[in-house]
């Protein structure tokens, strides 16, 4: 067990008392993501550095196939961290992770975890549906536990803002599974719009059109009346957790199809949104969108059993951001494109119609362009001008290692909640949006309502199934 937990600079109203996160004051709210760009950096758990040189991170992985299964390895490739729980609602994910780490304790419920561990935990990872994000992590933070999530960091909207007081409150270290986000790629993007080197930005197109990624959307149809008993393996309630009851039905929820069901998933742009986002919202300092809106297929759109279900297979998101330093002009327009939207032709042209890289931003400025290549180093164009230009010289960091040692008190993380929770409200508020396409969104941040479509504001935050309620949800 770590010597102590991290100790918040905030002032007394920004304190633990709080069991409800929404019942907290929009001025509340407003000052302390205000002040914890500033806290954050200088804010370490106490006493471990001093006192404990060696000690090591009790964590609990909580999710352990799929991406849980990669999450896993690579925590336990940091050397001052030790897995001592395992968590996962298959007991076949169980029975492979206890495999790799034979002395950890076994769950099959996260609320076991959380309540029977107690001290004997310093840190959790989720890495589970969408839909079970924030009642997993807000439990952790609660006890004091840091937490490592799975992007997006929510399901909805109103999720990210209460977990993210929350995690201001209890001040505990907190990353958002980005793991690019550590990469010297993504970080050289985020060091070149900061210093203006393509200019003030006039445009930004975002895209993720992966070959074949959004195929399953597409041949998903309604939701099946009838389902068949799960497996012995599965607990299907738990895994159900906070979304409407449903049969279970093989091969089309769990383990992979579910991103593609508004009850479990938040769709393509929820999915890698957060990934293509990062750079470009860190290097501009982006502030709450303005306004949203969503572009559709017409064949999504015109079904009303699949509008009510699922995800479209494609969308074209446009958001307005207020205008800064960085900016060109009062506001940002910054436009999404997944599935079989793309680009416009003469912004792909700029860098090649023929190698237009699938998952990548660009921006424009009003001295250049610059092409952030997801996972790669960016490309400034046009490159002639460029060629010469010194890039910053970055350290490779490991996104994972990077979370326990901020545990450990070594540095900070490179994409805690107070500053990934703006930019993922942004996304889901997409995801809103496109439940009412062709409307253009006015969102109002403070109040954290869309004042100009009121049909759109019972999609910021879904009922919970009975017995599941978290946190005053």
């Amino acid at each position: 067990m770590l010597a102590g937990q991290m100790k918040s600079t905030l002032p007394r109203a920004f304190g633990s008392n709080s069991q409800r996160p929404l019942s907290i004051s929009r001025r509340d709210f407003l000052r302390s993501t205000a002040l914890a760009g500033l806290a954050a950096p200088f804010v370490l758990p106490s006493g471990l550095r001093a006192s404990a040189p060696n000690a090591k991170l009790n964590h609990a992985c909580i999710g352990v196939g799929g991406m849980g299964w990669n999450d896993l390895n690579t925590f336990l490739q940091h050397p001052r961290l030790q897995v001592v729980a395992l968590c996962d609602v298959d007991a076949n994910n169980l029975d492979k992770a206890a495999k790799l780490v034979p002395g950890a304790r076994r769950y099959s419920d996260w609320r076991e975890l959380l309540e029977k561990e107690g001290d004997q935990v310093d840190s959790v990872n989720a890495a589970v549906p969408d839909h079970m994000h924030f009642a997993i992590a807000y439990a952790a933070i609660q006890k004091g536990k840091h937490v490592y999530c799975q992007k997006p960091m929510c399901h909805d909207v109103a999720e990210v803002r209460a977990l993210t007081v929350a995690a201001i409150r209890k001040g505990v270290v907190t990353q958002l599974g980005t793991q690019l986000a550590a990469g010297i790629g993504d970080r050289t993007t985020a060091h070149l719009l900061r210093t203006g080197v393509i200019g003030k930005i006039k445009h930004a197109y975002l895209c993720s059109n992966r070959p074949g990624a959004v195929e399953s959307y597409r041949l998903l149809g309604p939701r099946p009346a009838a389902g068949q008993e799960p497996p012995d393996s599965l607990k299907w309630d738990l895994w159900l957790g906070t979304a409407p009851a449903r049969p279970y039905v093989p091969e089309i929820y769990h383990q992979t199809k579910w991103r593609a069901w508004q009850d479990f998933g938040t769709g393509w742009s929820g999915d890698i949104g957060c990934h293509i986002f990062d750079s470009t919202w860190k290097g501009l300092g982006l502030q709450p969108a303005l306004t949203v809106q969503a572009e559709v297929q017409a064949s999504w759109e015109n079904s009303p059993a699949r509008r009510g279900d699922t995800w479209p297979q494609g969308d074209h998101i446009t958001w307005t951001f207020p205008g800064n330093e960085l900016i060109d002009g009062k506001e940002l327009t910054l436009e999404w494109f997944d599935g079989e939207y793309y680009p416009p032709k003469e912004v792909r042209a700029l860098y090649s119609l023929e190698d237009y890289p699938p998952e990548s931003a660009m921006l424009i400025g009003t001295e250049g362009a610059l092409l952030h290549h997801h996972g790669r180093s960016p490309t400034l164009l046009p490159e002639k001008k460029f060629e010469k230009l010194e890039r910053p010289k970055f350290e490779p960091r490991d996104h994972y290692h990077h979370f326990v040692d901020a545990c450990l008190g070594l540095t900070k993380t490179e994409s805690f909640f107070a500053q990934t929770g703006p930019m993922t409200e942004a996304i889901l508020l997409g995801t809103v949006a496109i439940r009412v396409p062709g409307k253009q969104l006015a969102w109002n941040h403070r109040r954290m309502k869309v004042t100009n479509h009121p049909e759109a504001n019972p999609f910021l935050k879904r009922k919970y199934r009975s017995g599941w309620n978290t946190g005053g949800f």
